[in-house]
């Protein structure tokens, strides 16, 4: 469970004062794709531990009063639960994102410290909406690596995923503008095509390793005769 805030990786579930994780992208094993050296990562066998255990990440998630929401949520947050078959040997990854809602700085307060999270919020949401754009637009080039939220969110964005947005909006009249946006954002995120496949099995890499270290059979051409009598 980890947080971005001004563009700075935070483990939640095991917080140290001033400590940021690097971003790195694995390319082999269960962990493919982009992670977080150094995450925690804890093992739960049931739903109410691993509400737990989001509950314990929340409570050192980034908030502070602003004058549009007295817990304004200053990062994004995403929990990522890996899920393991044992019999079948595959492994799947649920990604839940909270992504931090985009606020004018009038809304908040620009004389704080405030207006420099809001705009760090504000610029990892439009690298968002790019990448978005580039998705639904079938461009080659997608920017993912404008952001490190967008760069988490690469494949849940792209590849055998299933992706779903929850909105969050107003009835209020003074959050029209805001409400106005998240939808059409999120409509616009309907448009990506992606297709979720069976994970394929996980190999062990040393019972790899025996695999190919095996002798292989090798095929001897043989031509068979007539022998003729004297």
């Amino acid at each position: 469970y980890l947080e971005i805030y001004n563009e700075q990786v935070r483990d939640l579930l095991n917080p140290s004062p001033g400590r940021t994780l690097d971003l790195r992208e694995e390319t082999r094993g269960a962990n493919t794709g982009v992670t977080a050296a150094g995450l925690a990562r804890q093992k739960a066998s049931s739903t109410c531990e691993v509400m737990e255990m989001l509950q314990r990440g929340n409570a050192h998630r980034t908030t502070e009063p602003t004058r549009a929401n007295a817990t304004s949520s200053r990062s994004h947050a995403i929990l990522q639960v890996f899920v393991s078959r044992l019999h079948a040997n595959t492994v799947s990854k649920l990604s839940l994102i909270d992504l931090a809602g985009s606020e004018r700085a009038l809304a908040t307060d620009a004389r704080t410290k405030r207006s420099a999270e809001g705009a760090a919020i504000n610029k990892s949401l439009l690298a968002l909406c790019e990448c978005i754009n580039a998705l639904v637009q079938g461009k080659k080039h997608v920017p993912y690596r404008n952001s490190k939220l967008t760069l988490l969110l690469k494949d849940s964005l792209n590849g055998t995923c299933r992706t779903a947005m929850i909105a969050n909006v107003s009835p209020a009249v003074a959050s029209f503008g805001e409400s106005g946006n998240t939808l059409s954002w999120a409509d616009r995120a309907k448009e990506i095509k992606t297709s979720a496949t069976a994970p394929a099995p996980v190999r062990d890499r040393r019972a790899s390793e025996a695999h190919d270290l095996e002798p292989k059979p090798v095929a001897i051409p043989m031509s068979v005769g007539r022998s003729r009598r004297t």
